[in-house]
């Protein structure tokens, strides 16, 4: 184990129950160098496999976090293939685990921009799930200006897919704000939100997104972030966490480049759904 921050969950320390898993949430401080950032998500999924973890997931723009907003497009992949696909697919099979690339820049349908992806590999290393983002990002404060739609295609899918585990629901950072999306994926055990929340934003809402999210679709919720200062002058928020579908915050890590360890218990889910079945009062079609 390296110098790198490792936070564990309190049921993570307990003796396993029936039916649970271990998963984790790689936080990063990530640059403008794809081949630097490969090496050091490397570094610290070996971290999470070696800490038990059967799913990891890594933040959004784990890959790339430019000097600027077109520095993603230079380096965007077609669907399939590329040294940012072939490194997950590779890494998954080499652990054995379930991988979560958070994004990686994809081919568009225009030229000038990419689409913001989070592909899931198997531990075969087969990729099983894809995700565009479909909420981008604008935001104007002071000095603080963003707009992904310049540079980013949105996407039009929700997406779910199934593990041996858990039924899991994909989502990218500005997605956390719209809970019609996590409705709109059905009843899922997991929802993952890899995110690059600024430290703007993250401060007065992050936590208290990720909570609401987690508690009012009882379910777990792990959210993998950047977090730390960026070569290109930003600061992201960090703060990863693994919450639980009660909204208990069971593993958090504030700022810098680590590892986010805990459990996925799906017995606790079917206790909680049972005690307070909000999910089976929906009123359809309000």
């Amino acid at each position: 184990m390296t110098e790198d921050k490792v936070a564990q969950s309190r049921i993570d320390q307990s003796p396993a129950t029936d039916g649970s898993v271990c998963v984790a949430a790689v936080q990063m401080v990530s640059g403008p160098e794809v081949a630097a950032n490969l090496a050091r998500a490397a570094q610290l999924i070996a971290e999470a496999a070696e800490g038990g973890a059967q799913l990891v997931a890594l933040p959004e723009y784990f890959a790339i976090l430019g000097m600027t907003d077109t520095d993603k497009v230079a380096v965007r992949e077609p669907f399939g293939s590329g040294p940012i696909q072939t490194f997950l697919a590779h890494t998954a099979q080499r652990h054995r685990i379930w991988l979560v690339g958070g994004s990686v820049p994809l081919v568009a349908s225009v030229p000038d921009k990419v689409m913001n992806t989070t592909l899931v590999y198997n531990p075969s290393g087969e990729c099983v799930a894809r995700y565009d983002k479909i909420h981008l990002f604008g935001f104007e404060m002071g000095d603080e200006r963003y707009a992904e739609a310049l540079t980013i295609e949105h996407g039009q899918q929700v997406v779910a897919f199934d593990t041996p585990f858990a039924r899991i629901g994909l989502s990218i950072c500005y997605d956390l704000r719209f809970p019609e999306l996590y409705r709109a994926m059905g009843e899922v055990d997991l929802i993952l939100v890899p995110a690059a929340f600024t430290a703007t934003t993250g401060r007065a809402h992050w936590e208290t997104l990720l909570r609401a999210r987690a508690i009012e679709n009882l379910a777990y919720v792990l959210a993998p972030a950047q977090g730390g200062y960026h070569v290109n002058g930003r600061q992201t928020h960090g703060d990863s966490m693994l919450i639980d579908p009660w909204g208990q915050v069971l593993a958090r890590l504030p700022q810098d480049a680590g590892v986010v360890l805990g459990r996925l218990d799906r017995a606790l889910i079917a206790r909680l759904r049972q005690s307070l079945p909000a999910l089976a009062h929906r009123t359809p079609g309000l």
